[in-house]
């Protein structure tokens, strides 16, 4: 049974920083791309950031510069660091595992968390 368990959501002041992390099991997600997804209110949930399992990032350009994701195999854990927010980046955001990276650009993925709240204001 796979799971994908966020943790690290949280409300904060435009400008500051959250870092998300998650924790995978019930496979071995080096065998998969992971990312974060989000999905504001009235909005299609869409790709943040994404990463395959050779450490190649790729990033919504909405985040470039911002955000930074990094995955650790050994623990089969994946992380969001978060900096300079706006309160366009107000979502939940989801962490999500799939084979193919494209379609975790296109915010759909084969396996998905239960998601956190991330609030800017």
């Amino acid at each position: 049974h796979v799971q994908l368990v966020e943790s690290g959501g949280g409300s904060v002041q435009a400008g500051g920083s959250l870092r998300l992390s998650c924790v995978a099991s019930g496979y071995t997600s080096i065998s998969y791309c992971m990312g974060w997804l989000r999905q504001a209110p009235g909005k299609e949930r869409e790709g943040v950031a994404w990463i395959d399992k050779d450490g190649r990032t790729q990033y919504a350009a909405s985040v470039e510069g911002r955000f930074t994701i990094s995955r650790d195999n050994n623990v089969n854990a994946l992380y969001l660091q978060m900096d300079s927010l706006k309160p366009e980046d107000t979502a939940i955001y989801y962490c999500a595992a799939d084979v193919w990276m494209a379609s975790l650009a296109l915010g759909k993925a084969t396996y998905r968390g239960q998601g956190t709240q991330v609030t800017v204001s």
